[in-house]
């Protein structure tokens, strides 16, 4: 008695070719030479990125019966700053003092890793959109185009997560309880009897703007293509 085995056999996928007429056109894209007025587009975000280092990126205002006029933190690239001293008040330090009743860390700039790099990724950024103008083609433009705006999203991402991490790791012998909580990142938020408000500063526009212009220069310098 002989047994029949079958074999079944499955087609081997083709492999997937991407059309050279495709990488011609993407290759003929990043080697355009940069035009004139995209040089000089490229050259005020450089300008821009380089003046939010000195400029507040963030505004946080804690507003409550006792504090009407509203408790001011303002965060830059490189430090925290309370609003303007009033009087024998100190905004930051006012704002360190309630948060030690809830058992939250004081807020500290040491404490802060992103003002040790946000500075240089900035600089950084300012070095290649110049190298961008320098070497006058589309490749580098997109370089700087992307990294910049990879740079806009890790930030907040970083900025979310350090309000998280304050909020969550409260001090359990604290003076007064609360439940953890995480400050708002953009907009506001009730937190116990304080009203949080968290916006954008100076800075932070100053960086959009910044990446606008960027990629302003990119259909500027694609759309001259067309034309010719």
């Amino acid at each position: 008695m002989s047994s029949i085995s079958t074999t079944g056999s499955v087609p081997a996928r083709a492999p997937t070719v991407i059309p050279a007429g495709w990488l011609e056109r993407a290759n003929s894209f990043f080697q355009l030479p940069l035009n004139m007025r995209t040089r000089a587009v490229v050259v005020v975000a450089a300008v821009l990125l380089g003046a939010a280092v000195l400029l507040p990126l963030w505004h946080m205002t804690l507003y409550s019966n006792q504090y009407t006029d509203g408790l001011n933190l303002y965060i830059y690239t490189h430090k925290l700053e309370g609003g303007a001293v009033q009087g024998d008040r100190d905004d930051l330090k006012e704002i360190n003092t309630l948060n030690h009743y809830i058992g939250m860390h004081p807020l500290e700039s040491q404490d802060f890793h992103e003002f040790t790099w946000m500075p240089l990724a900035l600089g950084i950024l300012v070095l290649l959109a110049l190298r961008a103008v320098v070497l006058g083609r589309m490749s580098n433009l997109v370089d700087v185009t992307v990294a910049m705006a990879w740079f806009g999203v890790f930030s907040m991402w970083s900025f979310y997560s350090k309000l998280y991490t304050y909020g969550h790791n409260l001090d359990a012998d604290a003076p007064v309880k609360v439940a953890a909580f995480t400050p708002p990142v953009l907009g506001s938020k009730q937190l116990a009897n304080f009203t949080v408000f968290n916006y954008p500063a100076l800075g932070s526009y100053v960086i959009l703007a910044a990446l606008v212009l960027l990629a302003a220069g990119i259909l500027l310098s694609a759309r001259r293509r067309t034309e010719v």
